[in-house]
């Protein structure tokens, strides 16, 4: 089994433990229109599809990047593993305050323990750093825009879930955000 089928197999389990979760969520009391989430989820799926297609049909996109080493295929596993290790803890430590849209749960409450001490977007980071791994375990030139449309829609979304949060919790959360990163941990001396 190549590195890419192992990574593949563990973005199989991350997907069937993200939809059992899904079903154990608090109401939505307040959504971001269906609109804007084409905002995030354009980039999402452009991304997705660069990063794991086989049939992309240009050649430049299907350009090798790093020779095959037994040591850079233990760095894309280890990223992958622990990236989506990362984002897995994170969405059960948020529990049923979790949406797959921009919302406010009823009762929804502001998560700052855990992943969430370290950044407020732990989900996002920890997918990123999944997707670096799966990207040089795929070894093609079109991981590096993949990972870019990537950021760019987990940025968008981060944005937006910003606004509401603070429409949520007001000071409470102006305070958490200045003593964490929004998808990199804040440098704390």
């Amino acid at each position: 089994m190549t590195t890419a089928n192992i990574c593949s197999a563990l973005w199989l389990v991350f997907a069937a433990v993200w939809l059992i979760a899904m079903l154990q969520t608090k109401r939505t009391q307040e959504t971001k229109p269906f609109g804007s989430r084409l905002l995030y989820g354009t980039p999402v799926a452009v991304a997705s599809y660069l990063m794991f297609t086989n049939h992309l049909p240009f050649a430049w996109t299907r350009i090798h990047l790093l020779p095959r080493t037994t040591a850079l295929d233990a760095v894309a596993l280890f990223l992958t593993a622990a990236g989506i290790s990362f984002a897995v803890w994170a969405r059960f430590y948020i529990g049923k305050n979790w949406s797959s849209a921009v919302t406010i749960k009823v009762g929804h409450e502001l998560i700052r323990t855990g992943p969430y001490a370290w950044v407020r977007h732990p989900i996002y980071s920890g997918l990123l750093v999944a997707l670096a791994g799966t990207g040089l375990a795929r070894d093609k030139f079109s991981a590096l825009p993949a990972f870019a449309f990537f950021w760019l829609g987990f940025w968008v979304k981060s944005r937006m879930e910003e606004r509401f949060m603070f429409k949520a919790f007001g000071q409470q959360y102006v305070e958490y955000r200045q003593s964490t990163g929004s998808l990199i941990p804040k440098p704390r001396f």
